[in-house]
C-alpha cells in the first residue's frame, strides 16, 4: 500500500487568532518604541524636570534649605525614574490609541459613538487630576507640614522619598478623576441605574473617604482633598450619565436599513416586524382561499406547519372560544368527513351501498331457507 499524506487540518480559526496575537504584538512593540523615544528626548532634561516636579516643597523649605540625597546611587537613578514616569505620562494618548486601535473593529456602530468619547474623556481627566494635585494639594500639604516643623529639627526632604511621595499622589488623583466615567460606564452598561447610584450617595461618599485614606499619605488634608473632588466628580457623572442615555434615547443608533444599504457590517442585524397580536379566535380559512375538510387540512403556513392544526389551538386548550358561523360550518363538514372515514367504504357509498331501515320482505326478496 502506498503511503497518502493526511489530509491538512482547516486552520481559519487558527489564523484567525493568530493573526489577532500578531496584530497585538505589533501594537505593543509600537507603544515601547514610542515610549522609549519620548525616554530618550527627555533623559537630557530629567534635572529640569526633577526640579519642576519639587517646586511645590523647596517654596516652603527654610532659608538655606536645601533637598537632600541620602543613598549614594539617587543623584543618578531619580533623574531616571523621572524621566521615565515623565516619558509614560506623555506617551498616555499614543498608547491609548493603540488600545483602541486594537479593539474597535470588534464593536458596533453605536458602541464606537460611546467609546470614543470616553477614551479622549478619560485622558484629560487624568491630566486634570494630575494638575489638581500640582497645583492644589502640593502647596497645601507642603504648606502645612512647614508650620508644623518641630523646633530645633531640620527640614530637609530626600529626593528619592518626595519623587515616590509625588508620583503616589499623582496616580491618586489621576484615577480618582476617572470617577464621571466609571459611573457613565456602570450606567450604560446596564450594571446599575441612576436611582440606585443616587440612593446609595451616603455609602459612595463614605466610601470616597476611605479611598483617599488609603491613597493618600497619613495626613487628613490630602486625604480630604482627594474625597471631596470624588463626591463631586461622582455627582458630574450622574449629571452626564443622564445627558447622555437621554441623548442616546432620542437620537438613537443608526437605523438597520440605512446601514444594510450602506454596507456597514458592524451594525446591529435589523429588527423584524412585529407579529400581530394574537386575538384568540382562529382564521376561519386556510390562506390563499379554499374551503374546510381536505383542502384545509392539506394546507400549509408560511413556517410549512399544517395550518389547521396550528390555528385551532382551542381543541387541545380548555379555554372556550367561540366560533363564527364560516368556522361552525368548516368543524362540521369535518366531523362528518371524520365519520364517515371512520364507517368504511361500504357504508361512506350512500343509500344504494345499505338497505333502507323500514324495508319488508316482499315477492321480490329470497325466500327464507332457514
Amino acid at each position: 500500500m502506498s503511503d497518502q499524506p493526511a489530509p491538512e487540518k482547516p486552520a481559519g480559526e487558527e489564523q484567525t487568532f493568530l493573526s489577532h496575537l500578531m496584530e497585538l504584538r505589533d501594537r505593543l512593540l509600537r507603544s515601547v518604541v514610542v515610549l522609549l523615544v519620548i525616554f530618550l528626548a527627555c533623559f537630557p532634561f530629567s534635572s529640569e524636570i526633577y526640579t519642576f516636579l519639587a517646586a511645590p516643597v523647596t517654596a516652603y523649605l527654610p532659608e538655606g534649605q536645601r533637598m537632600v540625597a541620602i543613598d549614594p546611587i539617587s543623584p543618578f537613578l531619580t533623574p531616571l525614574k523621572t524621566s521615565l514616569v515623565a516619558a509614560f505620562f506623555l506617551a498616555i494618548p499614543y498608547l491609548l490609541y493603540q488600545f483602541w486601535a486594537f479593539v474597535a473593529p470588534g464593536l458596533y456602530r453605536h458602541e464606537k459613538r460611546l467609546a470614543l468619547p470616553l477614551l479622549v474623556s478619560s485622558v484629560i481627566l487624568f491630566y486634570l487630576g494630575m494638575a489638581f494635585a500640582y497645583v492644589v494639594v502640593f502647596p497645601l500639604v507642603f504648606g502645612y507640614i512647614a508650620t508644623i516643623v518641630p523646633e530645633g529639627v531640620a527640614h530637609t526632604p530626600d529626593i528619592k522619598t518626595y519623587l515616590d511621595f509625588s508620583l503616589k499622589l499623582f496616580f491618586a488623583f489621576g484615577v480618582a478623576f476617572e470617577v464621571p466615567i466609571a459611573t457613565i460606564i456602570l450606567i450604560a452598561t446596564g450594571m446599575t441605574t441612576r436611582e440606585a447610584l443616587a440612593h446609595k450617595r451616603p455609602y459612595i461618599i463614605v466610601g470616597a473617604f476611605v479611598i483617599g485614606m488609603l491613597l493618600t499619605p497619613p495626613d487628613i488634608i490630602s486625604q480630604t482633598l482627594l474625597a471631596l473632588p470624588m463626591w463631586a466628580l461622582f455627582e458630574l457623572g450622574l449629571v452626564m450619565s443622564s445627558l447622555l442615555l437621554k441623548k442616546e434615547a432620542e437620537e438613537g443608533s443608526i437605523a438597520p436599513e440605512e446601514a444594510a444599504a450602506a454596507g456597514d457590517d458592524t451594525a446591529p442585524p435589523a429588527a423584524t416586524a412585529p407579529a400581530a397580536p394574537d386575538t384568540g379566535i382562529p382564521p376561519a380559512t386556510p390562506p390563499g382561499g379554499g374551503g374546510a375538510g381536505e383542502a384545509a387540512d392539506a394546507a400549509t403556513d408560511d413556517d410549512g406547519e399544517p395550518w389547521y392544526e396550528e390555528h385551532h389551538p382551542h381543541y387541545e386548550d380548555d379555554e372556550f372560544v367561540e366560533l363564527s358561523d364560516a368556522e361552525m360550518e368548516a368543524e362540521l363538514e369535518r366531523a362528518i368527513e371524520d365519520e364517515e372515514k371512520l364507517a368504511g367504504p361500504d357504508e361512506a357509498g350512500g343509500d344504494d351501498a345499505a338497505p333502507a331501515a323500514d324495508a319488508t320482505p316482499g315477492e321480490d326478496a329470497p325466500p327464507d331457507r332457514g
